[in-house]
Order: C-alpha cells, then sequence, then structure tokens
C-alpha cells in the first residue's frame, strides 16, 4: 500500500500591527513537459491545477516501512504536458508585461535540471514562440503608435535616460546612418527560417488603458553570467581572425536610486518585434553552450534579457515631448533563463565543463540560500543579512526582493524518472521560494495619465471627463453635412444634398438605436444571470462561512489551550534559565579564579627560573673571573722567580768570566777613539772568548702551557738585545687574522718606538683570546712588559763628565782591573705598566781614587 505524504507550505507568522497588504509571495509556477519517449518510467504526477506528486521509481531508497514514497508539492498553478504557450504567457507574463506599460518592473526566471525544457519555456521554437517572443508583441502591439522617434532618448550609461530635442535626434540619426557597419561574424546573419518562426505570433494581445499623452522607447540589453563573470551579448567587437580578442567582462554597480545595474552594458533601442528578437538572437548565438552527457546544447551560462521601457508625457498641445527629465518614467523587465543544475556524475563532466557545473550549482546555491534567509526573516521576524553578494547572480536581482518589482518563477520539471533526485531537490527550493513575500511596487505618478491632456485648450464651457471623447466619436461617425449655405436662388443642388445626408444620418441613428436596445436587453438578461448566480453563491460562501466560523471556533478553544500549555511552559522554562544562569555565573567566577591562580603560579615559576639563571650566571661568571686571578697571579710570581734566579745566574757567569779571565799585558796607551771602542766592546761582551757571540737567552713565558698568537708587525726592527721574549709553540703572524685566533688562548703583540733619550723601546701586549655568541673570537688585554736597550758608553758618558777626572793628555782611563771590570753589571728592574718588564742597563762603576 502506497502512502502518500502531502507538503504544504508553512505560512509565516504574522506580526500584529504588520501592514500585510503591502506584500505580496512570489509566485511560483510549475511545467511539466512531457517524456521523450512514451515507454519511459514516470515519477511525476500532474493532481490538479495546484498540485503535483513526486513517486519515487523502481531502484531508488524506500521509506522506513519499505513503500515507495509519494511527495505532495503545490504551487500557484501547475500546467501540464498538452500546456500551450499561449496559455503559459496569458497567465505568468502577460501581468508583467502590463505592469512594465504602466511603469512597474518585474523579474521572471526560469528554474530547473538540464533537459526540463527552460530554454524552451523562455524562447520557444519554430512555430511556438516563447515568453520572450510574446512579452515583446505584446508591447509593441500596445504602444507602436505611440512610440517616439528614435535616439529621441538617450542612455547617459548610469542606468538613467535623457531627452534629446528634435534637432539633436535628427543629427544622432544622420551620424549613425553615415557610420559604416562593422564586419563582424554576427553581423553576417543570413536568413533564418527559425527566426521568423519564433516570432510569428498568431494571438494578437495588447495592453489595456494605454496612456495616449505619452510617448515611448524601448531599449533592449542582453547579458550572461558565466564562472560567476558577467559578459556582454550585444558587445560589438572587431574581428580579428589572426589574434580574435576576447570579451571583456562588465562590473556591478549602483545608481543613485540604489538600484544594481551592469557598467558599459550595451543598450540598443528597438521599434518593433522584429528587431528586438533580431537583437535577442544575435546575442543568443554568442551564448556559451556545450554538449554534455545530459542535453546536447546544454546552457553553460545564466543569461538576462532585460526590456527597459521609457515614456515620457507630451506638452499641452501633444505635439512635442516635454524636457524635463524628471518627468520621464523607467520600467524594466528581466527575463532570466538560468543554466541547468545537475550532479556532475550524471553529466561525466571533466576539465571546463567540471568547473563551469561546480559555479553554476555554486551561483544556484547562493540563490536558494538568499531564499532561506529571506524567509527565515519574514517568518521569525529576524534581522539576518541576505547573502546577495556571494553570486553576481543575486546581487544584479537584489532590488526585487527588496520591493522594486513583482518576481515571478516557473519551475521546469521532466517527469522521466532517472532526474527524480534532482526533481525533488528542485521542488523543496520552490516551496522555500513560493514562502518568501516581497514588498509590493509603489504605483509611480506619471503625469502623462492625466486624462484629457490634449484637450486643455478646450473652452471651461465644455464637456468635462469622458463624455468629449464619446461624443467625438459618435459624431465621427455620422457621415460629413453639406455646405448648406444658399447663394443663389434657383440654387436646387444643395438642399437634395443635405436632405441626403440628413436621411443617412437618420437611418444610421435608427440602426444605432436599435443596436443599443439589443445591447440593454442583453445586458439585463446577463445582469438578472448574474445576480441570480450571485445569489446562489452567496448562499455557497454563507454555508462555507458557517463551517469556517464552527471551524475557527474550535480552533480558538484549540488556541487558548496550548496558550495555558505555553504560559505554564514558558514559566519552567524561565526558572530553568534563571537556574542556568546562576550556575553559568559561578562557573565563570570559578574559571577566572582558577585562571588567575595558574598566571600567579606561572608567574612565580618564571620568576624563579629567571632567579635562578641569574645566579648560576653569576657564580659561573665570578669562578671564571677568580680562577683567571688566580693563573695571573700564579703565572706573575713564577715569573718574578724565574726572572731572579735568571739575574743570579748572569752575575755569578760574568763573575766567574772575569775572574777566570787571564791578565792581559798593558799595552800601549791607545787613542781616545780606541779606548771608547774597546769599552763597548767589553760592555756588549762580556765572554772570556773574544771571538765567541754572546748566545741570546730568551725568557720563559708565564703562560707557556698555553697556545699563543705572536703578533710581530713586518716593520718591527731587529735588536740584538740579550732579553728576547720567547714562547714555544707559538703563531707568528705579521697580520692579525680569526683563523688564528681561533686555534690559540693567548695573544701576545711586539710594539717598537722610541724613548725619549733616542733608545728603540720595545712593548710587548698580551691578553687573553675569547669566543663570541657570534661565533667570532675577541681579545681582552690583561698585561704590558717594557724592553728598553741601553748603550753602556752613553751611560759612561753621562757618569765621566760629572765623577771621573780626565787623564791629563784629555784620554779617559782605561779599564784594566778587575774592579773596574766587574763594575759593569747587568741590573734587572721591574718597569712595566700592567705587567713585569725588563730594562738592560749598563753602566761603569767609578774607579777608587
Amino acid at each position: 500500500m502506497k502512502s502518500a505524504k502531502v507538503k504544504m507550505p508553512r505560512k509565516p507568522v504574522i506580526k500584529k500591527g504588520s501592514q500585510t497588504n503591502l506584500k505580496d509571495p512570489v509566485g511560483v509556477y510549475c511545467r511539466v513537459r512531457p517524456l521523450s519517449f512514451p515507454d519511459q518510467e514516470c515519477c511525476v504526477e500532474v493532481v490538479n491545477s495546484t498540485t503535483v506528486q513526486l513517486h519515487t521509481p523502481e531502484g531508488c531508497r524506500l521509506n522506513r516501512n519499505g513503500d515507495y514514497k509519494e511527495t505532495q508539492y503545490s504551487f500557484k498553478r501547475v500546467f501540464g504536458t498538452h500546456t500551450t504557450q499561449k496559455e503559459l504567457f496569458d497567465v505568468v507574463a502577460n501581468p508583467l508585461v502590463d505592469d512594465l506599460i504602466h511603469g512597474k518592473n518585474g523579474l521572471l526566471f526560469t528554474y530547473g535540471v538540464t533537459g526540463s525544457g527552460k530554454t524552451y519555456t523562455m524562447t520557444g521554437s519554430p512555430g511556438s514562440g516563447g515568453l520572450l517572443p510574446r512579452c515583446l508583441n505584446m508591447i509593441f502591439n500596445s504602444i507602436g503608435s505611440f512610440q517616439a522617434k528614435r535616439y529621441v532618448f538617450k542612455s547617459n550609461d548610469r542606468n538613467s535616460m535623457e531627452i534629446q530635442c528634435e534637432v539633436d535626434a535628427l543629427l544622432e540619426r544622420q551620424k549613425r546612418e553615415a557610420m559604416p557597419i562593422p564586419k563582424t561574424p554576427s553581423s553576417k546573419r543570413q536568413a533564418d527560417p527559425e527566426f521568423a518562426d519564433m516570432i510569428n505570433v498568431q494571438e494578437f494581445c495588447k495592453a489595456e488603458e494605454v496612456d495616449e499623452d505619452s510617448v515611448y522607447g524601448v531599449f533592449v540589453s542582453y547579458i550572461e553570467i558565466y564562472n560567476n563573470y558577467i559578459y556582454d551579448l550585444l558587445e560589438e567587437v572587431q574581428f580579428d581572425p589572426i589574434k580574435p580578442k576576447l570579451p571583456q567582462s562588465k562590473t556591478l554597480r549602483e545608481d543613485k536610486n540604489h538600484n544594481m545595474y551592469v557598467a558599459g552594458c550595451t543598450e540598443v533601442e528597438v521599434k518593433s518585434t522584429e528587431e528586438a528578437f533580431e537583437v535577442f538572437w544575435r546575442g543568443q548565438k554568442k551564448r556559451r553552450i556545450a554538449n554534455t552527457h545530459l542535453n546536447r546544447e546544454s546552457s553553460r551560462s545564466h543569461s538576462v534579457f532585460s526590456i527597459k521601457l521609457v515614456q515620457a508625457p507630451l506638452d499641452a498641445d501633444g505635439d512635442n515631448v516635454l524636457q524635463e527629465k524628471e518627468q520621464i518614467t523607467i520600467s524594466q523587465l528581466s527575463l532570466v533563463d538560468l543554466a541547468g543544475s545537475e550532479r556532475t556524475n550524471r553529466t561525466k563532466a571533466e576539465g571546463n565543463r567540471l568547473r563551469e557545473a561546480g559555479n553554476i550549482n555554486q551561483s544556484l546555491m547562493t540563490l536558494r540560500t538568499c531564499m532561506e534567509v529571506l524567509r527565515e526573516n519574514q517568518t521569525y521576524g529576524t534581522n539576518k543579512m541576505v547573502p546577495y553578494r556571494d553570486s553576481k547572480l543575486t546581487h544584479l536581482f537584489k532590488n526585487y526582493f527588496d520591493g522594486e518589482g513583482k518576481v515571478r518563477m516557473i519551475v521546469c520539471v521532466n517527469p522521466k524518472a532517472e532526474d527524480y533526485e534532482e526533481s525533488l531537490q528542485v521542488m523543496r527550493f520552490a516551496e522555500v521560494t513560493q514562502e518568501v513575500e516581497v514588498a509590493r511596487p509603489v504605483d509611480k505618478v506619471i503625469c502623462g495619465l492625466t486624462p484629457g491632456r490634449r484637450y486643455r485648450n478646450l473652452p471651461r464651457g465644455g464637456p468635462v471627463g469622458d463624455e468629449p471623447l464619446v461624443t467625438d466619436m459618435v459624431l465621427q461617425s455620422f457621415p460629413p453635412l453639406p455646405p448648406c449655405k444658399l447663394l443663389d436662388i434657383n440654387d436646387e443642388e444643395t438642399l437634395p444634398k443635405l436632405m441626403d445626408a440628413l436621411e443617412k444620418r437618420h437611418r444610421l441613428r435608427q440602426l444605432m438605436i436599435e443596436e443599443f436596445n439589443k445591447q440593454c436587453v442583453a445586458f439585463k438578461a446577463s445582469l438578472k444571470e448574474f445576480d441570480s448566480s450571485l445569489s446562489n453563491k452567496e448562499n455557497y460562501i454563507q454555508e462555507k462561512l458557517n463551517e469556517k466560523d464552527k471551524l475557527i471556533s474550535g480552533q480558538k478553544s484549540e488556541i487558548e489551550r496550548l496558550e495555558k500549555k505555553n504560559k505554564t511552559l514558558e514559566y519552567k522554562i524561565e526558572i530553568l534559565e534563571k537556574t542556568t544562569t546562576i550556575y553559568e555565573e559561578d562557573k565563570r567566577n570559578l574559571q577566572q579564579e582558577l585562571e588567575s591562580q595558574n598566571q600567579k603560579l606561572q608567574r612565580q615559576f618564571s620568576d624563579k627560573r629567571r632567579l635562578e639563571a641569574r645566579l648560576q650566571g653569576m657564580v659561573t661568571e665570578t669562578t671564571m673571573k677568580w680562577q683567571k686571578e688566580c693563573e695571573r697571579r700564579v703565572a706573575a710570581t713564577q715569573l718574578e722567580m724565574q726572572n731572579k734566579l735568571w739575574v743570579k745566574d748572569e752575575k755569578l757567569k760574568q763573575l766567574k768570566a772575569i775572574v777566570t779571565e787571564p791578565k792581559p799585558e798593558k799595552p800601549e796607551r791607545p787613542s781616545r777613539e780606541r779606548d771608547r771602542e774597546k769599552i763597548i766592546q767589553r760592555s756588549v761582551s762580556p765572554s772570556p772568548v773574544p771571538n765567541t757571540p754572546i748566545p741570546v737567552r730568551h725568557r720563559r713565558s708565564r703562560s707557556a702551557g698555553s697556545r699563543w698568537v705572536d703578533h710581530k708587525p713586518a716593520s718591527n726592527v731587529q735588536t740584538e738585545t740579550v732579553m728576547q721574549p720567547h714562547v714555544p709553540h707559538a703563531i707568528t703572524v705579521s697580520v692579525a687574522n680569526e683563523k688564528a685566533l681561533a686555534k690559540c688562548e693567548k695573544y701576545m703583540l711586539t710594539h717598537q718606538e722610541l724613548a725619549s733619550d733616542g733608545e728603540i723601546q720595545t712593548k710587548v701586549i698580551k691578553g687573553d683570546v675569547y669566543k663570541t655568541r657570534g661565533g667570532g673570537q675577541s681579545v681582552q688585554f690583561t698585561d704590558i712588559e717594557t724592553l728598553k736597550q741601553e748603550s753602556p758608553t752613553g751611560s759612561r758618558k753621562r757618569r765621566s763628565s760629572t765623577l771621573a777626572p780626565a787623564q791629563p793628555d784629555g784620554t779617559e782611563s782605561e779599564w784594566t782591573d778587575v774592579e773596574t771590570r766587574c763594575s759593569v753589571a747587568v741590573e734587572m728592574r721591574a718597569g712595566s705598566q700592567l705587567g713585569p718588564g725588563y730594562q738592560h742597563h749598563a753602566q761603569p762603576k767609578r774607579k777608587k781614587p
């Protein structure tokens, strides 16, 4: 047994004091196309003129009971498989065109899966024109004789119109006619039989109450939204077969009235149905279509064909257009053919087709989201932001959903079983859409609708309202009277002609009276019939009203019971909310206290770690400092002891050499210069062997265990000083470099300069090598040793000038005895700035008298 589930649209909650008469729901219609083959399985059934039912086909999932599921959906009107294009137009599009002519906007779009008949509904086929050509035909049938001359209305590219005078319009026409027609593939259109068959509409349709005191202009534009980009299908591009130019996308902008429009879109002024449909057909050939698994010519973009009607009133004489921009009325009708929505696994799409299908589904999903948010705002009184800007399609038609015109949607359905899943989603979207209410557009004040504008120059005592028009029509139907002035007494033609005219008028009057009486009788009969049917209807309506009253009384009692129950539940909910609030407040306080305690512990822990690191650094620094100080003191003490031992050894050696040297024979007294050379030789080379050179002695460094960098500049002078600083295994360099410093721990720089007495003074500057944090080396100087060489001859001269008397012959005394020779000694004396140093003094002692 089949289970049927009827889904009816939910009624929005009506707030007290809201003006519900200012809003109209979106009109949603359903059209079911016939099956392609008679033996195909059908899943859609038309129940009545407002309801369709979906059957679950074989092979699809079952409901919980294992039976096939049946769902019903209600629409404003359902059109079956045998519906003609004329019937669909009369119900859906005719009111929109009538509103367009009377200054109101409208939006009509078709929605459905691929292959459901959207393009056929909108465009039609040869011999069966769709909604678009029928809309154009109705517009031009209504305003055909009231159209303004071409280029009287001119677009200013800001979604508004301007009025040109007759002279400017004439110059514009001449200019356009003189312009060469660009050679493009679209302009080489051959005679297409389908084109003529589509616009050949047999039924005559015309709007009522067209303002005859205004002039009209029709402008059309055609765009497509492809991959969320807007392209102008009427844009003329110079054709280049070598390097074709790609179409440029357009942007959306907002005019001064906060209406959205496509900036830079081509608007073509048309004067007939043929011309307008030819423009549409030219753009249709540029539209992107592709062959998919579901449809041989599937639309891959959303197309929007806009018809803009411009209306301006005439002056009091009814000859010229009023040159007032404020009096222009612009209304627009947008016919949208949406691309098909389907699953990509069914279309077997790959590459560009897959990306196109994704963008199509994304834009349709945005449209559905906007409808759901609008319904939620209207149903529950919320104020959520509608995501119009997420898609160019919804952003373009934002004004229609905000109350700038009527919105109509035709849901096209293919009843074959393969489209069941997609058709189900389409029905759900339609159910949501028809629950959305759009603000009713405000009637625009049109000056041209004032009756009798062309008859303002009538005298004040003339007829008022429609009477002059009826009188003129009756008078025009009678034959004209011939001139009845008699100028000649023998005139026999004027009176017979006048009598014939009056007889014709009399006969015509009798016919009109008879026709009038017949119409009166027929009208009375129809009025009686209408009264009887009206009374029957009143009785029927009264019975229905009584039934409804009983139903309403029962519902009121039920509502009162539910309200009492609701109040009880609200009281319980209020108590629970208060309890929850108290618990949440306690929870927040405890969490804040816990967080503060955690932060306090973290701060204490971080302070402790910082203090430990600081103390560790201080201990390490103090340890290294005292270790270096101890090493420096030990090294200084060792060096001082070594120097003392070395001094003693040298004195002993020199004394031994002096004592053991054989006493030479007393030679003749040489000259003064020769004695001076001998004294210098004895002072410098006190060795017992005259020809044996004195070996250079080296002082052992205090830090001999460490490795040194011996920096000796190339400009240093080699001195034959007895004491020379020497460090074993040292790296000798002339220029300090990082590579040498990286291998050693100590650094020694030898520096020479002239002392105040003109002798060479050598300074040995020492330091420690440390590694820096950046990976380099730094030197910290700790000691300076000064080595100074003094000549014993110079000292003797200075002393001899004050202490030793000169010989009678003017020569100095000769050192010959042991006492004199022993007086020449080497004295070691510390004379450094930061550390021990060496100074060598050779001073002769004064001889005893």
